[in-house]
């Protein structure tokens, strides 16, 4: 029976190593989040104004002012898009690990009828999903809608191509 306990102790252990990093990770992710969120504000702001630069136009024309092909330009956009895709999918993932890492030490304290030891630890629990899942909500949002804006200037610039190609 010691084999299976220090098997438990180590994965214990272990799993605190990780709390800190990704408590680290949602901080950022929620940075990334509240940045990108300015950026979108503006952009939305841009767009609503008819002033917004055209950045996929920009990238269409790079090469010597002839327009790139319309599987090179959804590359683009995939690019351009990823990090908003990877932080909306992972950050609710982040939140339940730093979720589940306290909750150990909160039952344990329970089990000692230590409840101050338990409230800390189950609002660091309950702090860290809120703000993964916030994070994540913002960068779902602005990655849904930026999609249909890139989109849309896509099918703009292939039309623009398709009336070239026909005049």
């Amino acid at each position: 029976m010691t084999l299976f306990t220090d098997i438990e102790t180590l994965l214990y252990a272990v799993s605190r190593l990780f709390l800190a990093p990704v408590m680290l990770l949602i901080a950022l992710a929620l940075a990334y989040a509240l940045v990108v969120l300015g950026a979108f504000t503006v952009e939305a702001w841009q767009r609503r104004r008819s002033s917004h630069p055209d950045a996929l136009g920009a990238h269409a024309r790079q090469n010597g002012g002839e327009l790139l092909a319309s599987d090179d330009l959804e590359l683009w956009i995939m690019q351009r898009l990823e990090w908003l895709r990877i932080v909306s999918r992972t950050a609710p993932m982040l939140g339940l690990i730093a979720t589940m890492i306290p909750m150990g030490p909160a039952l344990l304290a329970l089990g000692n009828n230590d409840a101050g030891e338990v409230g800390r630890n189950m609002v660091a629990a309950f702090s860290a999903v809120i703000l993964a899942l916030l994070a994540a909500s913002i960068c779902f949002f602005i990655l849904t809608v930026r999609r249909r804006w890139l989109l849309q200037d896509l099918r703009q610039l292939e039309r623009q191509r398709t009336a070239k190609e026909c005049s």
